[in-house]
This record gives structure tokens, sequence and C-alpha cells, in this order.
């Protein structure tokens, strides 16, 4: 085709404003017009769509252009007709050059046409139902490289909660290719109204002052196309440039975390760690005011007071507030008036962390309690309903939900009282490890609680990817005998070595002694707890089920499993009706409300803690850790696993896609249960966004023997499959490997 001066094969990209997006392609057009509107965007020229059919032509003519604009170098960037677009970004699917050499600019120019017609780009079309021819027609952006003092991408509204008034920013010192590839994480600012603060990371790549131009720009941007965008920018001598604008992709509905008063609420604590995506509406108005009737009467037992936690459903999480208010709060009152209550409390929340020898008494007898008469009293209920659900009436079904899932939560405060007392201990016993070992043993603390006899994961048929019932429970298979032995000879060499390096101080290698007896019994006794804790799950789903059926016979669901998208009381009103109610469209919507729920990224606390309960959780943490973490270019989270270990990444969202999981990678998840414990054997680390040094990715890694870190906040939305990163579980950090 000849090229003709309606369809031109070069144009300026300060000239280009008023030509058709067919010729100029989503990434040069949106430039074109931004660059007319007076933002300041690196000089440059477009190689139209035309270009590709009249190649000869252009090849020349592409040459004149690159002299014109100077000695380079130069970026050469594909600007797809079909990229950039509010329904589909095709980020990353074609070719884009950095640094090229003006005499190589022709060459890359072909390179990146060709891209067009790749592989990958093919894939993505495909599965977008893209059949549309105009989805191949490319256009090549060519433009002068700025030298960046410091680079990134950001927002004009906030891509995990859809909140349209915040612009999040992600920077980093050099070029924006660090972030793209994902060589680092950056620095993440997020500006609302006329307030910046950053939010996390040190890299030290922008200032206040930059961070306020930058969101500046992007609002800008986000007004000239009346829809929220995605910008990429670049900092060179005190000049902000805009590199790229598209619209947002994906962006959820704007929501806010509001609890229902205030406090510091955590999505990690107490049945939190059990609860990796939003609840079900069965789950949250059956099963969990249930667990939560039966937390408060095991409390009354054990400290003379019933405390019922203070929980609540945000968006669909469920998140509980240490602080409390109504009956929690009340109930801490009455405690004052109660000094033997009074006195447990206080032995569990404080010395159990600062003096664990005074607190040995109170868990040792709990743990009694937990072993010899809640235990066996959940595990009778448990096999007497069983043996009843199959032919069980609707009031016999309800029956044994409300015993079950009371004796549950009875087993839940054990949990909470002794292995979360475990935690404690184990604080105590690094401090100790810290102040005197440390110098001495070339190894963290953490090796001497591995390979501890009854401490591994056990086979159990009960396991769960979350309490709520929703989910089906799994069977997990017993460890590899050979990685216990393993870790066990570990373990006593180390003690043999620190037992060694104290013996000149007798005090002090007793006091040793007595603080590494109880860690390692209460980490034991923390995992056969949290592995009996879901003893009831199988039953529990089965019951909830049979009443599904009954309400799917009678018409007013379609399956049984619209059951768990209704609340109690419709329930119960629907099995009373005997027929006459229908509620599919109650059960499609929440259905496809609690889908919705699942991308959101909710955050790990809402609120500001006090300043005690901070100070307490981290020291711990910081305590935990082998040495300080790097301060930029890593992720940093709680150290949970000790080791170091390099991998692909690979997220995995839940168990429906377990299968993907391949031996060698490490697992990147929001959080972990006991039916993910398989792929625990596979994995070379595990990373997560939630979780806790107590929680299950934290114990189930140590005896598998890989490194683990937790509490990152979002590593499942900053890393992505296939990224080489290096997990350190003794620091607490993942270090990204820059992709070649």
């Amino acid at each position: 085709m000849t090229a003709t001066e309606a369809e031109p094969l070069i144009v300026r990209l300060d000239e280009a404003a008023g030509l058709a997006r067919s010729l100029l392609g989503g990434k040069a057009a949106n430039l074109a017009r931004l660059a007319a509107a007076g933002l300041t965007v690196p000089r440059g020229v477009v190689v139209t769509s035309a270009a590709r059919e009249s190649w000869d032509d252009a090849r020349s003519r592409v040459a004149d252009a690159v002299g014109r604009l100077g000695a380079g170098p130069f970026a050469v960037r594909s600007s797809g007709v079909a990229e950039d677009l509010e329904g589909a970004s095709f980020a990353g699917q074609y070719e884009t050059l950095l640094g090229v050499a003006a005499a190589d600019v022709p060459d890359a120019v072909r390179h990146v046409l060709d891209s067009a017609a790749s592989g990958r780009v093919s894939s993505y079309r495909a599965a977008r139902n893209d059949r549309e021819p105009s989805g191949e027609a490319m256009a090549v952006l060519i433009q002068v490289m700025v030298d960046a003092d410091a680079a990134g991408v950001s927002f004009s509204a906030n891509p995990l909660t859809g909140a349209r008034d915040e612009v999040v920013i992600t920077a980093v010192r050099g070029l924006g290719e660090r972030l793209v590839s994902g060589e680092a994480v950056g620095e993440q600012w997020v500006g609302r109204g006329s307030s910046v603060e950053r939010r996390s990371g040190d890299e030290e790549a922008i200032d206040e002052r930059t961070a306020r131009e930058v969101t500046e720009l992007t609002r800008r941007v986000a007004r000239h196309f009346g829809v929220p965008q995605d910008i990429e920018w670049a900092v060179s001598d005190g000049v902000l440039y805009l590199l790229q604008a598209r619209p947002m992709t994906a962006l959820p509905a704007a929501v806010e975390w509001i609890p229902p008063y205030p406090g510091w609420w955590l999505r990690n604590l107490r049945l939190g760690e059990w609860l990796p995506d939003p609840v079900t509406p069965l789950f949250a108005t059956w099963l969990l005011p249930r667990l939560d009737l039966g937390y408060a009467a095991a409390t009354e037992e054990d400290i003379g007071i019933a405390i019922e936690p203070a929980t609540a459903i945000i968006n669909g999480w469920y998140y509980t507030t240490p602080q409390g208010r109504g009956p929690l709060r009340d109930a801490l009152f009455e405690l004052v008036r109660r000094p033997r209550a009074l006195a447990r409390m206080i032995t569990l929340l404080l010395l159990a962390g600062r003096a664990p020898e005074r607190a040995d008494g109170l868990l040792t007898t709990l743990a009694t309690r937990w072993r010899e008469e809640r235990l066996p009293a959940y595990g009778d209920a448990v096999r007497a309903r069983e043996s009843e659900a199959a032919s069980a009436g609707p009031s016999e079904l309800v029956a044994a939900i409300d015993e079950v899932g009371e004796l549950a939560g009875r087993i839940a405060w054990s949990i909470a009282s002794v292995a979360g007392s475990a935690w404690k201990v184990e604080g105590a016993f690094a401090r100790f490890f810290q102040a005197h070992l440390s110098r001495h043993i070339d190894a963290p603390y953490q090796r001497l609680l591995i390979g501890l006899p009854g401490a591994a994961p056990g086979s159990v048929s009960h396991a769960v990817h979350s309490i709520d019932w929703h989910w089906p429970t799994a069977v997990t298979p017993p460890p590899d005998a050979r990685v216990q032995e393993r870790l066990r000879a570990e373990r006593e060499e180390m003690e043999a070595a620190c037992r060694a390096a104290l013996a000149p101080d007798s005090a002090r290698l007793a006091r040793f002694d007595r603080l590494l007896e109880m860690a390692q019994r209460y980490a034991v006794i923390r995992e056969q707890q949290t592995r009996s804790f879901t003893l009831g799950w199988p039953l529990l789903r089965q019951c909830a089920l049979r009443l599904g059926t009954m309400l799917c016979e009678r018409g007013a669901i379609a399956s049984a499993e619209d059951v768990f998208f209704l609340e109690r009381d419709e329930v119960s009103a629907a099995l009373a009706a005997d027929g006459t109610t229908t509620l599919h469209g109650t059960t499609r919507e929440r259905r496809r409300l609690w889908d919705a729920q699942r991308r959101l990224a909710a955050p790990l606390e809402i609120g500001s803690p006090p300043a005690l309960a901070r100070s307490q959780m981290i020291g711990t943490i910081e305590t935990a850790r082998s040495k300080a973490p790097p301060s930029e270019g890593v992720l940093v989270g709680q150290p949970a696993s000790p080791g170091r270990a390099t991998g692909r990444v690979r997220i995995v969202t839940g168990p429906e896609e377990f299968a993907r999981f391949e031996a060698g990678e490490v697992l990147v998840a929001r959080a972990t249960a006991p039916a993910w414990t398989p792929l625990f054997s596979r994995a070379v680390a595990v990373v997560t966004d939630g979780g806790t040094l107590a929680a299950h990715a934290s114990l189930v890694a140590r005896e598998f023997g890989i490194p683990a870190v937790v509490a990152t906040g979002d590593a499942t939305r900053r890393l992505h499959d296939g990224q080489t990163v290096t997990v350190d579980g003794a620091v607490g950090v993942v270090e990204v490997e820059r992709e070649r």
C-alpha cells in the first residue's frame, strides 16, 4: 500500500493529536492528546499502523525522523490499536525496547511491529474472545529516552479499594523498568486531597514535593480523559515527564473499610487466621455466632468471666478487635472487680511474653483442660452426630450444628489462650537467644523449634482451606519422615552448640534450658491444638448441605450449595414455609457480591493500635529477625520459618488452583490453612499477605524445613507468576531478582 496524506507513515508526536487511533495506536494516541493539552511528554515520533504494509518505504523515513530527534538513546515502544483500552490493557503483551542507539532504531521498530503476531498476543486475544482484525494493528512510538533520577507508576483511583479520592503512587530510583520488570518493589505513596503520605518502602526515590507533583499530574490526566487512569512517569533533573496513560482496568467499585466503632481492628486475630476469604452469609449469621458463644463460655470456665469476642464483617471480611466494646468492654471492666480473673488475664496477656516461667502454671492448667475435657467432649459429640446425620430431619440437623459449633468455639478459646501464648513464649526465648547466643551461634533461633516430636502436621481428614463451611474439607497426607529426621538432627546439633557456648555460666545455661523446654513444648501443643480445631467441619458442612438439599427439593433454592448464601433466619423460614418460598434471586445476587468481595485487598488492620499492644507485637517480630532487613528493593514481612531459598513465584488463590503449583516454586498466597499442607512438600518457600508468627504457614513451613515470610500485606498484588524471588525466612524479606 502506498502512503497517502490521509495515512502518513511517520508523524511527530506533538502534531498527531488530530489523527485517528487506528493509525496511532492506543499509547501514542493518548500521549498525543496529552501533549497537545500542555503536559510534558518526551519528544518523539509515531510510526503509524500503515507502515507495516509499506515497510521498505517506512524504514528510510524512520531513520530520517530519528536523526531529527537527536543523538539518542531512544525508547521504541508498542502502540497497538487494541492496546490501552478501558476493557483491556494488553499490558506486557507487545515488545518495548529501551536504550536503543539511533542506528538500531529501524530494526527495533520492525521487531516491535512483528510482536503483534506473537503467540502470547494471540493467546491473550483468544482469552478475551477478541477476533477483530483491528486487534492486530500496530503502530510504534519512538521517543527520546528520559535519563530518569526516579520513575514509577500511579493510579488516579486506589486499585485495591476502588476509592476514587486516592492517588496511589509506586516509585523507584532510576528507570521505571526496575519496577515494571519486578526487579524492585518500590516505595508507595498515597495522595488524598492536598496531602501525600508514604505508606511503605524506604527507597527514598522521591520526596514529598515530587509525590505532590505526581499526584496532581495523575489527577490532571484522569480529568482530561474523564475516567480513572493508570500512568507511567519519570523525573529527570527536576522535570516530571509523562510516559504513558491508559484507563484503569478491573477497577473495583469504591469500598470503604469502616468498622462499627473506633478501635484497632485486625483481620489476622483469633478466627481471622482461618478465614482467608470473605465469609458467606450462612457462616456470618449461624456458625460464627455459635463459635463466639462457645468461646465466651470457655473464658468463663477458665478466667472466671465470660468474654465474647468483638467481631465485625466489613465488606464481607472478618475483623475483630482486642480493645472491645459492648459485652467485651463490660467484661473487661468487670475484671477489675474480680482480682483472680484479672490476675489470670494479666498472666496470659503480659507474663507469657515477659516472664513465661511465671505463666507456665496457668498455661499448663489450660492445656490440660483442653486435652482431657474439651477435646474429648468435642470428639464424642462429632461422632455421635455423624451417626445420625444421614437420616436426620431439619430440627436434628439444626441441633447438631448448634452443639458442635459451640464446642468448636470452646476449642477456639483454648487455642487463643494456650497456642496464642506459644508465640509469646517463643518471643521471650528469642530475646534470650539474641542477647546471649547470637554472637556464638551462626543460625537463627527458630532452628531450635523444628523437628519436634508431635509437632509435624499429621494426616487428617478434616483439613480446611477456610472455617467458612462453604469450602469443602480435605485429606492431608503424612509428612516425609526423612525430612523430619533431618530437622531433628539439625535441632539437636544446635542445642548442643548452645549449651556448650553457655557452659561457663551455669545460671544462664539453666535459664536457657528452661526457656527452650517451654518454647518447644508449647510449639508442639500449638500444632496439636490447631490440628484438632476443625475436627467437626466435615459434619458441619454435611448438615448444612443436607438442609440445602431439603430447600432445593422444595424449590426455594437452585442447588444445595446455595444454602451458604442464605442467612440462618431465612433458612428457618424457608423450611417452615413448606415450599412457598423462592430465594433464587437472593442467593444469586449474594454469590455475585461474594465473588466481587474476594477480589478486594482487605487491609490487615483498620485503625490505630494502643501503644502497649503495638510495642508488644512489633517488639516480638523484630526480635525474631536474625538481622535488620535491607532498606530497598524487597518486600518485608514477618520472619516465620528460617532458611533462604530461590524459586519462581506461583500465586495461588485457593484450592481450585492447587493443581497449577509445581515442585520447586515459591508459594505466594493471601493466607494458608491446613488444606494447603500438601503444597508445602513441593514448595521451596512460602510467602503470604496475612498471617502471624503463630499462623499455619509459619508452623508448617518450619516442619517442612522451608523458609517462610508472612504478613507482607500485599505480596499477591506486588509479585506475579514466573518472577524469580529469594525468600529469607530468618530476616523476613522477599528479594525480587531482575528478569532477563
